[in-house]
């Protein structure tokens, strides 16, 4: 097996398209340059949004690339989960790194992913920047504010609160970035902070993230109680604010009863199917079929070492494609969608920094996999829907289920879910 070194010497094809899919209005800006680097905060040296590894595209005719471009032109392309942050290359570094709270945005490869919207998700826990535990509120608001903070001071990345600022975004050349946060505890017991995270621009908003807190019970836990009478407290309040609502860490009842109780459609933005690997991080298919009989739509997750099967148990994107066919065939073309969970830098490595803050070992379970150092061919938010659509165009889908599955169903869950 060729590893990691040798293969960046290869001269393969790169992931990364020639040209960007879409023309975005990208003039050169990097995080926090209206500030003196190494005078207002401390410089770290960040790893590379393009070709940090030799990630490989699908092979498509000229022809096929030529619809793909047509169709990255012609329809809204919405990421359902992504961290379009750029880690530190040195990663031993990483809790001393999100101490100093600033969250660097990977401008550079944002503006040649083809993406319309993608629903960001910030640092959730991994805020650390008063606590060592994470998912404190004082935490999640400064890690908010900071980084919307930094995209006020360009123009490709735009904050997005409404269904109309992502259909403007397409046309403006802009991306909607649309804040979300993977679980609820920092809420604690106050209600009314959903409130504020609702003013403060969030728009989707996880149960739990693995571990239980006061909404319902995580994957993490080994006993589910399902969601708690404040937990249904909060997802009516979610319902009435216009949040929508996400259950992929969420233990098995809690997401059963979460999509019980909302009145509007759910998501679950990033996750797989359990029937193909049998992981807690991913959903059972009695979940995915709820989600769907009340109008949601699954995500995809593409996180190294998640959507793994006994068919391709090197993670790739071969083995997540299965998964994203395996919920197509369960319930509909019309209630998936991809939230790949990528990042710019050493995903791998950043679990391996976090894997106690992130309980990724108790999420994963005991199935032996064989470890990769990268998920080639989606690796990055650069490359992941460039990937995504020619695979799907490769492999025969039609433009309509493309148009769905992109971006299309994503829509049709938040015009039912948002405010407006």
């Amino acid at each position: 097996m060729t590893d990691l070194k040798e293969a960046q010497t290869q001269q393969s094809q790169s992931s990364q398209p020639d040209a960007p899919m879409q023309q975005k209005n990208y003039a050169g800006y990097k995080s926090f340059s209206y500030l003196d680097a190494g005078k207002d905060y401390r410089v770290w040296p960040l790893s590379p949004e393009l070709n940090r590894v030799p990630s490989r595209r699908p092979e498509v005719s000229a022809e096929q690339e030529a619809r793909v471009r047509r169709l990255f032109k012609d329809e809204l392309m919405i990421s359902l989960h992504d961290h379009c942050f750029v880690a530190p290359e040195d990663l031993s570094q990483f809790l001393e790194f999100r101490r100093w709270g600033r969250d660097f945005t990977g401008y550079e490869g944002l503006s040649v992913s083809g993406l319309d919207a993608v629903f960001d998700n910030l640092m959730n826990g991994t805020a650390m920047i008063t606590s060592r535990g994470g998912w404190k509120w004082d935490d999640i608001i400064f890690d908010l504010g900071m980084r919307l903070s930094d995209i006020a001071h360009q123009d490709m990345v735009v904050l997005c609160k409404t269904t109309e600022d992502i259909v403007n975004a397409k046309k403006n050349g802009q991306i909607a970035f649309i804040v979300s946060v993977e679980g609820a505890a920092m809420i604690e017991n106050e209600l009314d902070r959903l409130d504020i995270l609702y003013g403060l621009g969030v728009r989707c908003l996880g149960i739990a993230y693995s571990e239980g807190n006061q909404l319902g019970g995580g994957l993490k836990e080994p006993r589910d109680g399902g969601l708690t009478m404040f937990g249904r407290q909060a997802v009516r309040r979610m319902n009435q604010l216009g949040i929508a609502i996400d259950v992929s860490h969420s233990g098995d009842q809690t997401s059963m009863d979460t999509i019980e109780v909302s009145e509007k459609p759910i998501f679950i933005t990033h996750a797989g199917a359990r029937a193909l690997w049998n992981s807690n991080r991913l959903k059972p298919d009695d979940v995915i079929k709820a989600c769907a009989e009340k109008g949601g739509v699954i995500g995809i997750e593409a996180a190294p070492h998640t959507t793994l099967t006994e068919k391709h148990p090197r993670h790739s994107i071969e083995s997540y494609m299965e998964h994203f066919e395996y919920c197509v065939n369960l319930v509909g073309i019309d209630h998936v969608a991809f939230g790949p969970d990528a990042l710019f830098g050493d995903h791998v490595g950043l679990h391996h920094a976090l894997s106690e803050a992130l309980s990724i070992g108790a999420s994963r379970g005991h199935l032996q996999y064989e470890e990769v150092e990268y998920v080639d061919g989606i690796e990055s938010p650069a490359e992941a829907f460039p990937n995504i659509v020619r695979w799907l165009v490769k492999h025969g889908y039609s433009d309509a289920d493309i148009s769905k599955v992109v971006g299309g169903n994503v829509m049709r869950v938040l015009k039912a879910a948002w405010y407006k």
